[in-house]
């Protein structure tokens, strides 16, 4: 190898040359995260609801809270925000810049925590491979998301007026109808026009529940009773989301008891270890053929 190539070569390795380490895509950001399917819940499927996080020792930046707040989504799309109280919140529907969203939302954690009291973050901080993930800046700790009827967990007790109350009253306005059930994690009863569904997310393998899932289809298992039917599943963060359509005359607690029969016979279906038949081949290619990704 000649100088002038080992000068190159050592430019991408050394010094203030080197390149900057591309972001490799994740499909599953949030796995080794305490309940996955709740973070996954936040970034993807819950209209207005917050969640609780506690930095791991050492990794908050000098002067944040102990704690943080998780929130669907913040005014104006905003990734983040240091409230004049000391709150800092992060928006984990407010876009990402790379394909890794662990890493995307730890740059906005990092970012509203370093913010001045009462500013916002307005972009998504771009970041690089070597930057941190949130499975490193957080307590391994369980995650529940609190569901809200609106947004004003923006505000707190602050009372708004004018320009900025209407914009307040219209997020609130837009906000579908969302309750959890019960019976099984992750799962949401919600109210789209006249219509309701169930939205459940799937913490196993992909793989293995779409085989579960095409084993309950074709044992005339995969309903909630009455007229409900599976519409389908999407993928959501490397993970499934099965959705149900349901008797819109019927609220979420109708469907508790049908909703954990269906976990149990899920469950059932995901431990067996036989090939699928070919009618649960057909019924698995079904299924794929309809799914969706987000993001």
């Amino acid at each position: 190898m000649g100088k002038a190539s080992r000068r190159r070569k050592d430019a991408t390795t050394d010094g203030s040359s080197r390149r900057t380490r591309a972001v490799p895509f994740v499909r599953r950001p949030f796995q080794g995260l305490a309940s996955e399917t709740e973070w996954v819940a936040l970034r993807e499927i819950l209209p207005a609801a917050t969640g609780t996080v506690t930095w791991a020792e050492g990794a908050a930046p000098q002067g944040a809270p102990a704690e943080a707040t998780l929130a669907t989504v913040l005014p104006l799309a905003w990734p983040g925000l240091h409230r004049g109280d000391g709150t800092v919140l992060v928006g984990m529907q407010s876009g990402s810049s790379s394909g890794d969203a662990s890493r995307d939302l730890a740059a906005q954690l990092l970012a509203a925590a370093a913010a001045e009291p009462g500013t916002p973050v307005p972009h998504v901080p771009t970041v690089t491979g070597d930057s941190p993930r949130l499975q490193e800046l957080l307590l391994d700790a369980p995650l529940t998301a609190t569901l809200h009827e609106g947004f004003d967990f923006w505000v707190g007790d602050q009372e708004l007026e004018g320009d900025a109350k209407d914009s307040l009253d219209r997020a609130n306005e837009s906000v579908v109808p969302t309750s959890r059930m019960a019976a099984l994690p992750s799962a949401f009863w919600v109210r789209i026009g006249a219509r309701t569904h169930i939205r459940l997310v799937l913490g196993d393998e992909e793989d293995a529940a779409t085989d579960a899932l095409a084993r309950l289809h074709c044992a005339g298992a995969d309903g909630l009773g009455g007229q409900t039917r599976l519409l389908g599943a999407f993928r959501a963060c490397g993970l499934l989301v099965p959705v149900w359509d349901l008797d819109p005359a019927l609220e979420a607690a109708d469907y508790e008891d049908e909703l954990a029969s269906w976990g149990t016979r899920y469950a059932g279906a995901l431990a067996s270890e036989a090939a699928l038949t070919t009618p649960e081949r057909r019924a698995r290619a079904g299924l794929l053929s309809r799914q969706v990704t987000l993001r």
